[in-house]
């Protein structure tokens, strides 16, 4: 499962701004906002709301560039300005201090820098959906395991992993690692179902026997996706598995049914014990047997629990 905007609502605040020695929180907040004006990510669209909700005046970039997984390179005012995780700024040669966002193990990382100088950091969290945990405890009833896919740090990563109870965290991750992760477990005889709502989920989704995306999630996981949950409550997903559990085992009580049927018939007719009126009652038997079977699967009326709660005389005139 990815994280942002799929076990979290994809709305993160603006916890605090930790500006780097010599710097001030509005230098800060302004070349970020500035960076991530045109950016359609959840962190991105958080910081630019929070510089607009407390009057500042963005600057448009003359230029924008996102990398999957590590951030914005853009140009504001003439001067580089990027916005990333850690491995941006280690891919740009910028020196971050240890400790930075020590105080906010829960948010994720978002560092700012203007040219080579680092100018510091703005914790952003999201908050967990109310029914993800309940959903992941579902989950772990059916026998099935779970596991955090983010390019979120290790740290955050763990932290929402505990909160919601789920067995497995991969953390720092590309993309391309989701992607080859889902490979790997797929090359090892797991059938996978990938949940997921961003452009960095659509390889994962790809690769997983199952892609599902959320309802509120990207037009490319979207199109990525086997399937998509209308909305976003997990707990439809979790509901979307039992029904396919069901219907399974359905299928298979109707085959075998079926073959047992078939070798009764052929061990009748050996005998010479199979007639026309008992072949055609022994088909039509089994073939009512089977439709009732499978008419199991039909969803329970709405209007039976609301007609159990009208008064005995309503019921009746109801009824006639």
């Amino acid at each position: 499962m990815d994280k942002t905007g799929t076990l979290t609502y994809g709305q993160p605040e603006v916890q605090a701004l930790l500006p780097a020695p010599g710097v001030e929180e509005g230098e800060l907040l302004d070349a970020a906002a500035a960076a991530e004006l045109r950016s359609e990510h959840p962190l991105g669209k958080t910081i630019v709301a929070h510089a607009q909700a407390t009057g500042r005046i963005i600057a448009e970039p003359e230029r924008f560039g996102y990398t999957p997984g590590r951030g914005i390179d853009a140009t504001v005012s003439g001067e580089r300005v990027l916005v990333g995780n850690l491995a941006l700024m280690r891919d740009h040669g910028i020196a971050v201090p240890d400790g930075l966002l020590v105080a906010h193990p829960e948010a994720s990382e978002v560092f700012v820098a203007r040219g080579q100088r680092l100018l510091g950091a703005i914790a952003v969290a999201d908050r967990a959906r109310l029914e993800a945990r309940k959903a992941v405890a579902a989950i772990h009833a059916l026998g099935i395991r779970t596991v955090l896919l983010t390019g979120d740090t290790k740290v955050v990563a763990e932290a929402m992993a505990t909160q919601l109870g789920m067995q497995e965290v991969a953390a720092d991750m590309l993309p391309e690692d989701k992607r080859q992760y889902v490979q790997r477990l797929v090359g090892a005889g797991r059938i996978v179902a990938m949940v997921g709502d961003g452009v960095n989920d659509a390889p994962a989704l790809i690769e997983a026997q199952v892609g599902v995306a959320m309802g509120s999630g990207t037009d490319v996981a979207r199109e990525s996706a086997d399937v998509v949950l209308l909305g976003n409550d997990l707990e439809k997903f979790v509901e979307m598995l039992v029904i396919a559990r069901r219907t399974r085992r359905i299928i298979w009580a109707n085959f075998a049914g079926t073959i047992g049927v078939d070798l009764l018939g052929i061990g009748l007719a050996a005998f010479g014990l199979l007639n026309p009126l008992v072949a055609a009652f022994i088909h039509v038997a089994s073939e009512l047997t089977f439709i009732l079977n499978s008419a199991r699967l039909l969803p329970a009326r709405a209007n039976d629990g609301a007609s159990a709660a009208l008064p005995e005389s309503e019921r009746t005139n109801a009824a006639t």
